[in-house]
Formats: structure tokens, sequence, C-alpha cells
């Protein structure tokens, strides 16, 4: 499996990944959240920022299905769903990742017929930290 690239803004979003946690970056000064993580605040200009732990919860805003040729570390598992999940408390947020059976599953243990746009998700950490997505 790929790993993510870290850089000095994103990495306590993996950090907080790690330890099993869905946190999102917020302004330190006006609250508003955002994602992806970045110095300064879109909305006030500020500098100031904070990690906000979230409910995991989400739904469903797109999917895709990839199929091969992929790269070579996915290829055997394709096709799988990936989805774009919109956070129910910080809804202007969404998340890219993939919808498995339960942690750690495969990337191809859901069947695809089963995603709706809409469908209630929920996040969970299998070993290693990287954020997947579970039906609700």
């Amino acid at each position: 499996m790929l790993t993510p690239v870290t850089d000095a803004d994103g990495a306590p979003f993996w950090e907080y990944a790690a330890q099993g946690e869905l946190r999102v970056q917020a302004c330190a000064d006006c609250g508003e959240l955002r994602f992806p993580p970045r110095p300064c605040c879109p909305h006030c200009q500020s500098f100031a920022a904070e990690w906000r732990l979230t409910s995991g919860r989400g739904r469903v805003w797109s999917y895709v299905v990839p199929h091969p040729p992929l790269l070579p570390d996915y290829a055997a598992q394709a096709p799988y769903p990936v989805v774009v999940v919109e956070l129910e408390d910080a809804p202007r947020i969404r998340l890219v990742g993939n919808l498995v059976r339960h942690a750690g599953a495969p990337l191809n243990s859901l069947d695809p017929e089963r995603i709706r746009i809409g469908a209630r998700v929920r996040v969970v950490f299998p070993e290693g930290g990287l954020p997947q997505w579970v039906l609700a």
C-alpha cells in the first residue's frame, strides 16, 4: 500500500489518524474549519490554527469505482470503491477515501452496487491509521 506524503501543515492530520481520531484544521481566531490543511485561514487570513475532533460521521457525496490499469499496488484489488465523504459536523469539508466492509478489509471488500449518493458512513482506522469508511 502507498503511504500518504505529509508536509508540515498536514502532518497533524495523519498523527491524529494514527491515534484513531479524525480531526480537521480550524482557524483559532474565527473558528472556520478548513481542509486541506494550510498555514493561513482563507476567511480571516489568521495564521493561528488548531485541530478539532469530528464525529467521524458523514455521507457519500460522490464516488468512483476504478478499474485497471492502476498503480501496481492497487491493480490486484480493482475494482474497488473510492468515495468523497461530506462530514456531518463540517458539511463544507469533504474527504476522499475507500469504502470497505470493516476496518482493515481489502479495498474490494464492499460490492460497489451497495453504494448510493447520500449513504451514511462512518470513519474507521485500520492498523497504520489511514482512514477508511464503512456504511453506517
